[in-house]
Parts: C-alpha cells; sequence; structure tokens
C-alpha cells in the first residue's frame, strides 16, 4: 500500500510538471520567488485576446474591457488591469526602488518583469503588484497580506496572451492606441494616496481627517 502512495506521489509530480514546495507564511520574498518561478499552464477564465487562472483563494467578481475585481475569502478586493498594450508594443519594465514603502522589488522571473510596492497607511497595506504586463492593486489587512501576495501572484503568473487575437485587436486601431502615453511601468503616473485609499474602501480618508480634526483641537 505504502509503495502504491509513492508511485501516486512520484507519477503526481510528473503530470503536473513541478514538486510541491512549501510557502512561508511571513516571507513575501521568498513566496514570490517560489511562485513566480514556476512555469504553469493553468486557465479557468477566458477573455478575448488573453486567458488566466483564478485561485482557489479568489472570486471573479466582475470585468469592464481589460479591468476585473476580485474577491478573496476575507473580503479583500482586489483590481486587476491587464495592459495588452503594453505587452503588444513590449514596453520595458523602468520601475526603480523607493526606500518610501514598506517593501519595495524589482521582479523578473522566466522571462517576465515587473515589480511590487507595499505601502502602509494605518493598520492596512496598500499593494501594487506589476508583473506580466499586468497589475493588480489591493488593500488589505496587515494580517492578510502576505496571502494576499501569494494569491497575486498565482493570478498574474499564470496570464498567457494570444499574439494573434492581439495583434488584431490592437493592430486595426493603432491610431487610436498610439494616442495613450500611459504605462504601467511609467512610476511617474500615480494616484494621490489617499484617493487610491478612498476608492478601495470609501469614507476611509474622511475617518482620518476627523481624527485629525480632534488631534488638531
Amino acid at each position: 500500500m505504502k509503495r502504491l502512495i509513492v508511485l501516486l506521489s512520484i507519477m503526481l509530480v510528473f503530470v503536473t510538471g513541478c514538486s510541491i514546495k512549501k510557502l512561508d507564511n511571513s516571507d513575501i520574498g521568498k513566496n514570490m520567488k517560489i511562485l513566480l518561478s514556476e512555469k504553469v499552464n493553468l486557465h479557468n477564465v477566458y477573455f478575448e485576446g488573453y486567458k488566466y487562472y483564478v485561485p482557489k483563494g479568489l472570486k471573479f467578481v466582475s470585468k469592464e474591457e481589460y479591468n476585473a475585481l476580485l474577491i478573496d475569502k476575507m473580503n479583500n478586493e482586489y483590481y486587476l488591469y491587464v495592459d495588452a498594450i503594453s505587452y503588444y508594443h513590449k514596453v520595458e519594465n523602468t520601475y526603480e526602488i523607493t526606500k518610501k514603502a514598506h517593501y519595495s522589488k524589482i521582479l523578473n522571473y522566466n522571462k517576465k518583469t515587473g515589480y511590487i510596492q507595499i505601502d502602509e497607511y494605518d493598520d492596512k497595506y496598500f499593494i501594487q503588484f506589476v508583473f506580466n504586463y499586468a497589475k493588480v492593486e489591493a488593500l488589505v489587512r496587515k494580517g492578510d497580506l502576505t496571502e494576499a501576495v501569494n494569491n497575486i501572484c498565482y493570478l498574474l503568473r499564470s496570464i498567457k496572451y494570444n499574439d494573434k487575437v492581439l495583434e488584431s485587436l490592437i493592430g486595426d486601431n493603432i491610431l487610436s492606441y498610439q494616442e495613450e502615453n500611459y504605462s504601467l511601468f511609467d512610476t511617474e503616473v500615480e494616484d494621490d494616496y489617499l484617493d487610491v485609499v478612498e476608492k478601495y474602501n470609501p469614507g476611509y480618508t474622511k475617518d482620518l481627517e476627523d481624527e485629525k480634526i480632534q488631534l488638531d483641537e
């Protein structure tokens, strides 16, 4: 019986193409290295020009053009933007590490680049995670940070683009797309942080202003 279990385990490794690696509950950098280094071919969400895999920890809620909203079991919201335009033009990563952030790192795994920046604000963390020509933004509680980053890794690493479809979509509209200068890798294009917090947690900044008034008084 034991021999049968061992054989089945070996077969599972060969079928999936990777070994099972344990993730750390507190080491974000170690987890990203493990997850983003793995080559995967899993997809359960399909759209025109691209597809990706939504892991069990996330639930797909809605989509509008290249934007999508997902939610995890802790009710944290994840805003995904797939930048097919930057992928089509093969825009390079120009992000620079910032010491002002709680966590800032340039990513380069399996010929896919990007960055992660985590800013601490009161009792929450604002995550900006760019990888494989897509970006996820999420505002999560401190206790949910590691799992949130893991979820984003599973999501972004799985995105696969269909060059032929994107050629037909973007190529036919090349004149209109040429006017768009925004890129996920352009670090100069940033929202005001309080505006971002208000976007993901309506009323949150008003509470902060009320607290500030009380302190001033």
